[in-house]
């Protein structure tokens, strides 16, 4: 006679089931809050940081990719052994673990609506957060509306609504999978991106070099040989993919170019250098192409 005692294949396959269903959940969250600061950007936010949201999207997007096979997979063995052994419906492992996730999804959707109606109140509203909330609550519904829904019902056998839902559920997954690897990018274009940051940054390294180099003899290195330390063992950079030098050339007593060759466009890099140039901090937007940035020195800002 079959018994109601969980097995240890029951609490891992249970387990399982909701640790993925968790990570799912996470994961479309962090895409969506990606897609919504892509689309409806923070005015207040002065260097919003974009690659960090981007690499944010690429995570969820992996964790997504597994995640939700595995959490579909798992959900098909129970449902089968529940078919199966119609007992397994009232195992304690499953009522709990449904239970605690309908508490969290509970939750979630009191606090979401308390900052709905806080943020309001406070006239704090915007398109971007409305967004945010709106995700939050339709997953935490949802996710609410079917745990109850599977906690409660005896027939598992002649219902759809397993199959209906992991339907509906992949394809609008597929679909917020879709957009934010379309905003992140390609792997390819991806790794053309990663070049072109390492460019910036040995460019970043060489022209603080040049600053050293004219604070400690008030005159400008006429190659970037010139900046060899055997000391501190520093060489000017190369380029990571060519392994060409980069280009620099003095242009007058106090100012210099430094050129670079890119393959992808940057509007707005995060990657600023830390201290000014005379006062006036320098960025690294670049295009395609060869790309050269003049700096000049205000003697009365740098001195020995």
């Amino acid at each position: 006679m079959p018994t109601r005692s969980s097995t240890a294949q029951d609490v891992f396959t249970h387990l399982l089931s909701i640790v993925m269903l968790y990570v799912t959940i996470w994961s479309t969250l962090v895409v969506l809050f990606s897609l919504i600061e892509q689309f409806f950007p923070d005015p207040l936010i002065l260097y919003p940081g974009p690659g960090a949201d981007l690499d944010a999207i690429r995570t969820a997007a992996a964790a997504m990719i597994i995640a939700f096979p595995v959490f579909l997979l798992a959900s098909w063995i129970l449902l089968r052994g529940i078919k199966a052994f119609p007992e397994k419906a009232d195992l304690s492992v499953r009522r709990w673990l449904l239970s605690l996730t309908l508490f969290f999804a509970a939750v979630t959707i009191i606090i979401d609506l308390i900052v709905l109606i806080h943020s309001f109140l406070n006239g704090d509203l915007t398109t971007r957060f409305v967004f945010k909330v709106l995700a939050v609550l339709l997953v935490a519904i949802a996710v609410f509306g079917y745990e109850f829904w599977d906690l409660r019902r005896k027939d598992f056998i002649a219902t759809r609504m397993p199959r209906l839902a992991a339907w509906a559920s992949s394809v609008i997954l597929l679909v917020i999978l879709i957009a934010g690897l379309v905003i992140a990018g390609s792997p390819f274009h991806q790794r053309l991106v990663r070049f072109d940051t390492q460019r910036v940054s040995d460019l970043q390294s060489i022209q603080s070099s040049i600053v050293d180099f004219w604070t400690s003899k008030q005159r400008l290195p006429a190659t970037l040989d010139n900046l060899r330390n055997d000391i501190s063992g520093f060489s000017a950079p190369i380029d990571p993919e060519t392994h060409a030098p980069y280009t620099f050339s003095v242009v007058t007593p106090h100012s210099f170019r430094l050129c670079a060759t890119f393959e992808t466009t940057d509007s707005g890099s995060s990657l600023s250098v830390p201290r000014p140039m005379g006062g006036i901090g320098d960025t690294w937007q670049h295009g395609i192409g060869n790309v050269c940035f003049q700096r000049t020195i205000d003697p009365a800002f740098y001195k020995k």
